[in-house]
């Protein structure tokens, strides 16, 4: 099996969208690789302990209030966060919001898409409703995954620099998942790319003033292309070529999209399974760096008083989403800041979900290392990515040393991976956070996610309140 990024890029197809189309229709549990299957079912956990984390969350309870003002009272998919039930639109619209609150769902590097946290909350939706089963839920997930970072990687580098791919390319893979579930032949589906498409949004300027936004692209994402594939089921009609096409996705989000990868190794190239779990509580960028500066203190048993000046070599995309974060002022913000984030790698030698507080944004010891912080572009490093995520860090130590580390892949990643065991105790951490489930409950959920694939129906996950 494949899992890895083609070196070179595959030849362009004279239909990429048509093709990626037939694809995401043909797909079936059976034909999954093993690695696949399981792989899906950690992923799934992933989300479901990411969703629940963020329970209590200011943006989330927004989200809720506003489904419960216009969404039916009762239904047969889940809101997570509330323990209630509604209709798919607006369980995927609460749950999507919800899992993306505390950083902690997983990543995929080329496409640098959070895919989870739009295919999971959109499918359990659709699922739920349909009564689809353990096996069918995977697929879909597949499906969804395997749209969505070929979006992703198709709109390249430069759409990444405004627009937030989970918001854009994050909204044909909820509803490509979606599309699986409700069974859409290939022209279904490409109606149904067309109309997520034309809807996709999401851009990087609320890192500044550390607005809301990113929930609600994620929120928004799973909902809409929920909502595109409903449409195309009952024969609504979207553009053929809106990816490829002269006004399409690329032709206004991005200057160097290549229509090649929508197509890149399908059926061969598992891109689900090179997704990435994220070990730390903050932004992905920022993880390279917090792993070579707690690997370099722990070999030279270096303290957070040792440090003088701490460089962070990284690459363009860090610059342009972390640069903005220049003096964090809410705790979500602090998760954008690379000298917030390696003050408490310095300090703790930890950056988890309950370092990220109010008291830590106000924290003397905290905001002075922030402060011996910079990153600087590291051309051997922007090369590599987003394919590889690469991390440096030089420290000078105030006896007059210069301390140089480098790692080649962030705990997480793939080739650098999470055991089950490691997984479960990450779910447990993330159920406890914000009171999401009890300790019991999330042992259920556990044992439910590790027998997904021989689950007659994916309802009911988590008892009413």
């Amino acid at each position: 099996m494949q899992t890895s990024v083609q070196a070179k890029i595959p030849p362009l197809s004279d239909e990429p969208t048509r093709e990626l189309s037939e694809f995401i229709a043909s797909i079936r549990y059976e034909a999954l690789p093993e690695p696949v299957v399981a792989r899906t079912e950690e992923l799934f956990l992933d989300w479901l302990a990411s969703a629940l984390a963020g329970r209590s969350a200011r943006p989330t309870a927004a989200l809720e209030h506003f489904a419960a003002l216009m969404g039916p009272s009762t239904g047969a998919s889940e809101m997570l966060t509330s323990r209630r039930r509604s209709s798919p639109f607006f369980a995927a619209l609460v749950n999507g919001g919800s899992s993306h609150v505390v950083e902690q769902d997983d990543l995929h590097n080329s496409s640098v898409l959070h895919p989870g946290t739009v295919v999971f909350p959109a499918v359990l939706a659709a699922g739920q409703h349909a009564g689809i089963t353990g096996r069918q839920f995977i697929a879909a997930a597949v499906a969804g995954y395997e749209c969505g970072v070929r979006v992703g990687e198709f709109l390249g580098r430069s759409h990444y620099k405004i627009f937030h791919t989970t918001g854009t390319a994050g909204k044909l893979a909820a509803a490509a998942g979606v599309a699986h579930v409700l069974k859409l032949d290939a022209e279904q589906t490409q109606h149904c790319l067309g109309s997520a498409g034309t809807m996709a949004a999401g851009l990087w300027e609320f890192l500044r003033d550390a607005a809301d936004s990113k929930q609600l692209h994620t929120a928004k994402a799973a909902a809409d292309g929920l909502m595109a594939a409903y449409l195309a089921r009952d024969g609504f009609t979207g553009a053929r070529q809106i990816l490829e096409g002269k006004q399409g996705l690329a032709a206004g989000m991005s200057s160097d999209a290549d229509a090649r990868w929508l197509t890149d190794g399908l059926g061969s190239r598992w891109a689900l399974a090179e997704t990435s779990f994220k070990f730390h509580a903050s932004c992905r960028h920022t993880h390279p760096a917090a792993d070579a500066l707690l690997a370099l203190m722990q070999e030279n048993r270096l303290g957070a008083d040792d440090v003088k000046r701490v460089t962070a070599h990284v690459h363009q995309g860090a610059l342009d989403v972390l640069g903005p974060v220049t003096d964090p002022q809410s705790i979500h913000q602090s998760k954008f800041s690379m000298g917030f984030v390696l003050a408490l790698i310095a300090l703790k030698a930890r950056a988890g979900l309950a370092d990220f507080t109010e008291p830590s944004l106000q924290d003397r010891d905290v905001r002075a290392f922030h402060d011996k912080v910079k990153m600087v572009l590291d051309p051997e490093i922007d090369r590599a990515y987003p394919r590889r995520w690469m991390g440096r860090v030089t420290v000078e130590t105030t006896d007059g040393r210069t301390i140089e580390k480098r790692i080649t892949s962030p705990r997480g990643d793939p080739d650098n991976g999470l055991s089950r065991g490691e997984l479960e105790d990450k779910a447990l951490r993330l159920a406890q956070y914000a009171g999401g489930a009890t300790d019991d409950e999330l042992k259920g959920l556990v044992a439910r996610v590790w027998r997904l694939r021989d689950e007659k129906d994916v309802r009911d996950f988590l008892p009413a309140l």
